[in-house]
């Protein structure tokens, strides 16, 4: 908690606004996606959902495969406690819905499901293909739950297996527009997932990196990922990190507040 107060001091002290971005991709992604206020019906139905979690009372037996709970320190946790602890808040939620919405994006893998709330942010009122990944088989049952409640099941695949094995059994052929990466927070496995995971993209597809600044060998990995030549524009927003690919692009860093 130390260092991300610290990393959190220095986001506040160098982040800016759409004030001073030059570059015109970056100005119209922040002014029409980042700090876009129309409501969209997706940001009702994803507080629905998260209030459905947080009125569960039942318990999940988890298996923690990435860096571990800060917060849990017992594999049986109750759902409402998961909820309120984990995921997406309702402004990253909506920043996430729109950020898809505004790319036009129609395929995407997502990297850590849980609870599903992330998985939802991506797919409500969006038209695309999700594939989310959880390697916890009750977790992923609770939010395969979740997804036939709100009606998305037919466009999220969810599939319980550990982020390398998939990988490791992906076409070479397989590209997303959209890659979100949301578990084993640790440099070696950041790093990893970005490296195998570079064949998958396109000139126009996006990386998503959470908790970028959950530990100094997380802030070192997204620092290498926004210094690789693959990587034109790197967005910090603190929680998330955005990372972009178009070779049309000079290759420029920012720090922005969302």
């Amino acid at each position: 908690m130390i260092h991300q107060a610290k990393a959190y001091l220095k986001f506040i002290r160098c982040s800016k606004n759409q004030h001073g971005i030059h570059s015109p991709f970056v100005y119209q992604l922040i002014t029409k996606c980042f700090y876009h206020k129309k409501k969209r019906k997706a940001y009702q139905l994803w507080k629905q959902a998260k209030k459905s979690l947080l009125n569960d009372k039942s318990f999940i037996e988890v298996e923690d495969f990435g860096a571990g709970s800060k917060v849990f320190k017992s594999s049986k946790r109750q759902v409402k406690k998961v909820a309120a602890r984990v995921g997406a808040s309702y402004k990253r939620a909506r920043l996430l819905n729109r950020f898809v919405y505004y790319l036009n994006s129609k395929t995407a893998l997502e990297l850590g499901t849980s609870l599903g709330l992330g998985s939802l942010a991506i797919s409500l009122e969006n038209n695309l293909q999700l594939t989310t990944l959880e390697a916890c088989p009750n977790t992923l049952n609770r939010a395969k739950q979740l997804f036939k409640k709100m009606d998305c099941q037919d466009k999220i695949k969810s599939v319980n297996a550990d982020f390398q094995s998939y990988i490791n059994e992906l076409s070479g052929e397989q590209k997303f527009d959209l890659i979100f990466i949301d578990g084993h927070h640790n440099y070696e496995a950041t790093i990893s997932y970005f490296n195998q995971l570079l064949k998958h993209k396109h000139n126009d597809s996006v990386f998503i990196f959470d908790d970028i600044h959950w530990s100094k060998g997380m802030e070192k990995a997204w620092d290498e990922i926004c210094q690789s030549k693959e990587v034109t524009v790197s967005i910090d927003t603190f929680q998330w990190g955005f990372v972009f690919f178009r070779k049309e692009q000079a290759k420029e860093h920012f720090t922005i507040r969302v």
